[in-house]
């Protein structure tokens, strides 16, 4: 089935490219389907990027989906245009007064920062604690993960030296559960980030469940409140195969001193190579399972009646 996006957003050619069936606003319209409807607030600074990867997951699914995008007023983003995010984004103040079958919070360039530091720090708090009635799963990634944590659960995150960096081993900490239906014992996740969360501080929170985690130090990689359909993602199963390249050439170009060749990317760690690509079809069962088995098959038709309790018990 398509995703349904605003017309001419510039994904739009590089997914039909890709033969992921993108349906415009205007065909949507004339369609007598209920699809998902799901809000993105993108905090990540090259937004065209991260619109593509995410909608590319997305759109894979047999479901409809209709997305909106989102972003911070109490930020500018400054690569990004406003004429861009006038034409395909809204603000906060313009969808609180909707309700969405799925959210999800991206990443940031801010990670370290302490979060109260975060020039819209407020204004993301506020968007979270509206999840909580308006949305029925949210979905955080790397530091929206990170800040998700810290904001519902006071869980805290802590600089490592050197940051992790590359594609790591992963393995399931449960079994049967739905999100990982498909997934191999042993899977491989992209991670680019100088902080992390701990194993010792979620196990004191009863509601909290650590899904997968690293077999290295990557450490915890899903962790889930399923009662509230909350999930927790520490990594970056949605990027291109090209985008720890991006990362590492980036930073070698602005001659960063702490510049670490990504592991287990380059066929010996040789930069000249093409990157190995491990991790694709487990950002597609990923995406699927969320939207399947946590959106799509138990959230109500009507969404006036979405209702989620505001307490963490």
């Amino acid at each position: 089935m398509p995703i349904k996006i605003p017309n001419n957003l510039p994904a739009t050619k590089i997914l039909e490219g890709e033969n992921i069936f993108v349906m415009d606003s205007d065909r949507a319209y004339s369609q007598d389907i209920r699809p998902l409807k799901i809000l993105i607030l993108n905090l990540m600074p090259m937004k065209q990027t991260t619109e593509t990867q995410l909608l590319r997951l997305l759109g894979n699914t047999p479901l409809q989906v209709e997305v909106d995008f989102i972003y911070t007023e109490s930020y500018v983003p400054t690569h990004t245009s406003m004429d861009y995010l006038t034409e395909f984004y809204g603000t906060f103040a313009e969808v609180r007064h909707k309700k969405y079958d799925g959210f999800i919070i991206t990443g940031a360039p801010v990670e370290r920062m302490p979060f109260e530091e975060v020039t819209y720090w407020d204004e993301i708090t506020e968007i979270m604690e509206w999840s909580k009635s308006h949305v029925y799963s949210t979905f955080h990634i790397c530091w929206g993960a990170q800040a998700g944590l810290y904001y519902h659960y006071g869980i805290k995150k802590y600089d490592v030296a050197p940051k992790i960096f590359g594609v790591y081993r992963h393995h399931l900490c449960v079994e049967n559960e739905r999100l990982f239906r498909g997934f191999d014992d042993e899977f491989f996740v992209p991670h680019s980030r100088h902080t992390e969360i701990r194993r010792e501080d979620i196990e004191k929170i009863h509601c909290l469940d650590i899904l997968a985690e690293s077999d290295s130090e990557a450490g915890v990689y899903v962790i889930a409140n399923l009662a509230k359909r909350q999930f927790f993602i520490t990594g970056h199963a949605e990027y291109d195969p090209l985008s720890l390249k991006a990362e590492y050439d980036r930073d070698m170009a602005a001659g960063m001193a702490d510049v670490n060749l990504p592991k287990n990317y380059y066929p010996n760690d040789d930069p000249s190579r093409r990157p190995i690509m491990r991790w694709r079809s487990v950002a597609n069962l990923l995406f699927t399972n969320w939207l399947n088995y946590y959106v799509y098959q138990e959230t109500p038709y009507e969404l006036d009646a979405l209702y989620r309790s505001d307490d963490n018990d």
